[in-house]
């Protein structure tokens, strides 16, 4: 692979390549839409719950029996969580949420 390496001018943008950005699309960008879609993301992967608990745990770089015994959960539920078989309800859906947002506090804690 060739690598390039170009200087850039923030005042003119004529020398540079063409690409498939959409600049007026880009430009029309807020914070609140970002934000929006940031809130719809994150709703998308709440929903499922089975994706959220397996990202949950490999974020926090733990393999499934780590998890189940950091979170004091057996190693069966966390295999049916990430296989899609249950959803995680109550205080274990708040624990991941918990774990997902500050987990470095979560895990001080449940030690």
């Amino acid at each position: 692979m060739k690598i390039v390496k170009i200087t850039i001018d923030p005042d003119n943008f004529a020398g540079l390549p063409q690409g498939r950005v959409d600049f007026k699309r880009l430009d029309a960008t807020t914070e609140n839409t970002i934000a929006a879609h940031k809130r719809q993301d994150e709703a998308d992967a709440l929903f499922d719950a089975a994706k959220f608990a397996r990202r949950v745990r490999k974020r926090l770089g733990l393999s499934q029996t780590e998890f189940s015994q950091r979170i004091d959960v057996s190693l069966d539920t966390i295999r049916n969580w990430e296989q899609g078989k249950w959803q995680p309800t109550g205080a274990a859906k708040t624990l991941l949420k918990i774990l997902d947002r500050a987990p470095e506090a979560a895990l001080a804690a449940l030690k």
